[in-house]
């Protein structure tokens, strides 16, 4: 083993369950191990036993859930020789389907970005995979630098489809339905895949200004 606990394990798995849980709920501030270890039904020893320490835990936490986002968007990513709208939307469905299925990642990431430093340089090593799939995924469509490059392409589509997810629960009185409901997500991912076809007919029309 490399020093990562084996999730195989059942224990490693609760412990890193009921963390991913209470770091959600209260934030990195008001969580312990004896809290961790209590939520997860285990003798708080094991919580160091498998994670080493506190901090090591929440890399575990942050690493399962962007491990998955990245083979989420490289599976949906298909053959260069496919049109390249039905790339994108396939790939943009596969985000909202990895954020739907886990709607506590875009929350926790953006309560442990608000903390300050701390967990910053943990943060950019988990998103450096994610930017440099985005540069091989828009190759075809985004030059290497500038206001079209693949970089600001992979911020625009993250925050069209996360924003959604961390401001659901303030949504509900103001549109008077579910935010988070079957329907409004079907209608979220039809807005999302128009806004893909936007962007491809702006990009084959002309260039923005300044360029």
């Amino acid at each position: 083993m490399d020093g990562r606990p084996d999730l195989r394990n059942d224990t490693a798995r609760k412990i890193l369950d009921a963390a991913d849980e209470l770091l959600a709920e209260v934030g990195l501030d008001g969580v312990s191990a004896r809290s961790v270890a209590t939520r997860a039904g285990v003798n708080n020893a094991l919580v160091f036993y498998h994670f080493k320490s506190m901090r090591g835990l929440v890399e575990r936490v942050l690493e399962r859930y962007y491990e998955g986002q990245l083979a989420a968007l490289e599976a949906a990513t298909g053959a260069a020789d496919e049109p390249l709208r039905a790339r994108l939307h396939r790939v943009v469905d596969a985000y909202l389907d990895f954020m739907e299925a886990h709607r506590r990642f875009p929350r926790l990431v953006q309560g442990l970005t608000a903390m300050g430093p701390e967990l910053h340089d943990l943060l950019r090593g988990h998103l450096a995979p994610l930017l440099r799939w985005a540069e091989r995924a828009l190759a075809d469509v985004a030059p290497p630098e500038g206001p079209l490059a693949a970089r600001h392409l992979f911020i625009t589509f993250s925050g069209v489809i996360t924003t959604w997810f961390t401001q659901g629960p303030l949504l509900a009185p103001l549109w008077g339905d579910d935010p988070e409901g079957p329907a409004a997500l079907a209608e979220r991912r039809a807005h999302v895949r128009w806004v893909v076809d936007a962007l491809l007919a702006g990009l084959a029309r002309e260039e923005p200004a300044g360029t």
